[in-house]
């Protein structure tokens, strides 16, 4: 239960949202407390008051933006499963979802994906924390979806379910970064293509 007051929650989601879009542009180092609270529009001891250091900051800002994303994964597999789908198909709801999060949280996704390569962080643990918690939602509905024979045994559940947070978050980087253009329904019609097994082998070659 968040015992929370609402006013500090709107304050902290103003602090979360200046700052991603700084540590975004400029990194973790090169931003200053101070320019977090002026572009949250808030005194600089705010900052403290709510997180107790930059650090601090820094963390809970994941926790709370992959939590978010997980939330996001986990009630698009419910709702799959109220509608009567299968569970690849509430796989590929979740595919679906992690895409519009991306969408919506271009400058989380970059800093997210560029921290998982950093392994000198004093928030790794907290970073290996929240990631884990995305992939076991996606793990969960694997194992569910071998053990329904929908997909074999031999399904490495841990290493698939990997893939495909990574899988979402490579393709949402390249479409924001590279692609701009193409919809959000594009975007997921391809992986979707992917995710069923449904790309031909049998395409024919250059110059046939």
């Amino acid at each position: 239960m968040d015992i929370r007051s609402p006013r500090r929650r709107t304050t902290q989601e103003r602090l979360y949202e200046a700052a991603v879009t700084l540590f975004a542009e400029k990194g973790f180092s090169a931003t200053t407390v101070e320019e977090i609270a002026e572009r949250a529009g808030v005194a600089k001891g705010t900052v403290y008051y709510n997180f107790g250091s930059k650090t601090e900051l820094f963390e809970e800002l994941l926790r709370h933006g992959v939590g978010q994303l997980t939330t996001g994964l986990r009630k698009a597999a419910e709702e799959t499963t109220v509608r009567g789908g299968s569970r690849v198909e509430a796989l590929d709801a979740m595919v679906r979802a992690g895409l519009g999060f991306m969408d919506r949280y271009p400058s989380f996704t970059q800093l997210y994906v560029a921290e998982l390569w950093r392994t000198n962080r004093a928030w790794q643990s907290t970073l290996l924390v929240v990631r884990e918690q995305a992939v076991a939602v996606v793990r969960e509905v694997l194992r569910e979806a071998v053990e329904s024979g929908e997909l074999g045994e031999e399904v490495d559940e841990e290493l698939t379910a990997a893939a495909l947070v990574g899988m979402v978050l490579v393709a949402a980087l390249d479409w924001q970064a590279f692609q701009p253009e193409r919809s959000l329904d594009e975007v997921h019609s391809t992986l979707s293509r992917l995710l069923r097994g449904l790309v031909r082998e049998d395409r024919p070659s250059p110059g046939s």
